[in-house]
């Protein structure tokens, strides 16, 4: 599957018009994602679309969290964002994808999946491209449960 939705009106404001949305949404790619070569980015009416290679699925997932939790954009397109098969030595991380909901905390949501709010760091640490502060979380976005 390579479109995915995302809360438009919320998110890191990265671009003021649109027609410097995609040259500004490639290098937040840049900055916050490593293991991307061949990076492109097009951007039209609320939808990024997003191309290039990535050194494995979990960058892919990051890179499309990445631009999907960037203000303005509502959909990622994702489909010529490519990630090669897990080697067969290397498992591949099991996570969950979860939307932030108003009266969330990363403790609450830590409880909520393994049991302990002091886990909370486990979140914090799948999403540091993400969230820059564990105390600053929004309604709307989008981020990574790792597997316990």
């Amino acid at each position: 599957m390579g479109l995915f939705d995302f809360v438009k009106d919320v998110g890191r404001q990265v671009f003021n018009t649109d027609a410097e949305a995609a040259d500004n949404i490639k290098e937040h790619l840049e900055i916050k994602t490593y293991g991307i070569t061949n990076l492109e980015v097009a951007f039209d009416d609320g939808v990024a679309t997003i191309c290039g290679d990535c050194k494995n699925a979990a960058v892919r997932d990051s890179a499309i969290l990445v631009a999907g939790n960037i203000q303005g954009v509502e959909k990622v397109v994702a489909d010529d964002l490519k990630a090669p098969p897990p080697a067969a030595e290397e498992p591949e991380e099991k996570v969950e994808f979860y939307e932030i909901v108003s009266g969330d905390t990363l403790g609450g949501i830590a409880k909520r999946f393994y049991g302990s709010a002091s886990k909370y760091t486990k979140i914090f640490e799948a999403n540091r491209d993400i969230i820059s502060d564990p105390n600053k979380i929004y309604p709307g976005q989008k981020i990574r449960i790792p597997a316990e």
